[in-house]
Order: C-alpha cells, then structure tokens, then sequence
C-alpha cells in the first residue's frame, strides 16, 4: 500500500492539488498542515480541535506511521523527502503531517473575557499573546484587520498550536457590546493597570508591533491602560498582553 500511495514528483496532481489547497491565506485560508507529530498529538488533545477537520495524512517515506495515523481513518500519501521539506518549508522535513480544512469562524455572543490583538503582524507575538490569554482564563480571541494567519502552517508549528486553545473569529470592526473595552498603550493620559476596571465582562485590545492602534476605528468609550516600566520606553506587544492578562485572572482569584 504504501508504495501504491508514495508521491516523490512535484508533477504529481495529487501533490499540486495539496499544495493548491494550503496557498491560500488570512481569511481566505481552507486548509492548513499541522506539521510533526508533537503540534498533530497538540491538536488532537485541544479543547478547539473541532476547528479543524482532519482530511489527509502525509507521512514521510521512511517513517514509523504515528498511532493517531489509524486512529483518525484517514486516507494517506507518503511523500519522498523533497517534497516533505517544500511543504514544511523548513530546512528538516517531518515525519509526519497532517492536511486540514478550517471550519467557519465562531459566531454568536462573546463570553466574558475576550482578548483582541489588532494589527499584530509577528507570527511569534501572535502565538504567544493567544498562549498567555488562554492560560489565564480569556475564552476567545478576535482578531482585527493586519493580524498574521494563525493557521499558517509555519505559525500553527512556531507556536505550537495557540490557535487550537480558545475560539478565534475574524472581524472587520470592532462593536460595543457592554463590555469594558481596554487598549494597552502607553501613551499620555492612559490609566495604570493596577486601577483599571478588570473585573467585569472584558475586552483587551493588543496594538501593532510598531505603531500600536494609529488608524484604527476603535470603539467609543474605549480606556487606554498603561503599564509603567522603568528605564524602558516600551514593552513587545506579547509581553504586555501576558502581564495584562495574569493580573486580569490575579484579580478574579485565579487559581493554577
């Protein structure tokens, strides 16, 4: 069987067609490669697994097949080491992958803590800003208009699965809903975190990397939050976001 499945030519119609189905990105994206056993067994184990619906498994030529390969019944390609690495778009090929189709954003009332990265254009950053609001008790994540692709194959490895730990939608503009609407920013006149008003229903915006939330239709009635530092002019983007984050959760009595 394996033989009959094992693609080694980039001329291949079942290989083109693979590749055609991951080129699309941002809101166009369909489907997307969790690439090595570590970010497949991440997903499989998320509580937002259900985001993405497993189509197609590709194991290295080579390769052990990895438990999950039969236990999804899936129908899978072995790829010759060349083509592995053009997907992976890495330097070391893995020995396992996964094709995935992305099911539509969530719709419906957000829960009470969301956080809101806008314009946020670091894969990295993204990740960890969606890792640290996860970790803290934000149940959901909207993501503004500029944002990098969570489900891009190379952000889904780099940070291992963020976007599998709480519900993501994508949205155009940002609309008032009763909840309190935070932006961290440190710019003159903002509110210290330690007196702003985190207790209740929650929205925390995180700006661009380099010019934080200029141009952007921000909801009125929005509260600009600072956090003070010393001897520095600002913090990275995801930093802010995590201590943003935990001292929301310290506040409510989170408990690890």
């Amino acid at each position: 069987m394996e033989k009959e499945n094992l693609i080694t030519s980039r001329a291949n119609p079942r290989y083109r067609d693979l590749r055609d189905r991951i080129s699309q990105g941002g809101a166009r994206r369909s489907h997307t490669l969790l690439l090595g056993a570590k970010l497949i067994e991440a997903w499989a184990a998320a509580p937002h697994a259900s985001r993405l619906e497993p189509e197609l498994w590709l194991r290295l030529e080579g390769a052990a097949p990895h438990p999950l390969e039969a236990g999804l019944g899936l129908p899978a390609l072995v790829l010759g080491e060349t083509l592995m690495r053009d997907l992976a778009d890495a330097g070391s090929p893995p020995d396992q992958a996964l094709l995935a189709r992305l099911r539509p954003d969530p719709e419906g009332p957000l829960p009470d803590r969301v956080i809101v990265p806008w314009g946020i254009q670091d894969p990295g950053n993204l990740g960890a800003i969606l890792r640290s609001a996860a970790a803290f008790g934000f149940g959901e994540a909207l993501l503004g208009p500029g944002c990098a692709d969570p489900f891009a194959p190379r952000a889904l490895r780099g940070s291992m699965g963020a976007a599998f730990l709480m519900p993501l939608r994508r949205v155009p503009r940002l609309e008032p809903d009763g909840a309190a609407w935070l932006a961290l920013d440190g710019g003159e006149g903002a509110l210290p975190l330690a007196e702003a008003p985190l207790e209740g229903p929650l929205r925390l915006l995180v700006g661009n990397e380099g010019h934080g939330f200029r141009g952007a239709d921000l909801p009125p009635g929005l509260i600009r939050v600072a956090i003070p530092t010393r001897g520095v002019e600002s913090l990275n983007a995801a930093v802010a976001a995590g201590i943003a984050c935990h001292e929301t959760a310290r506040r409510r009595g989170f408990r690890p």
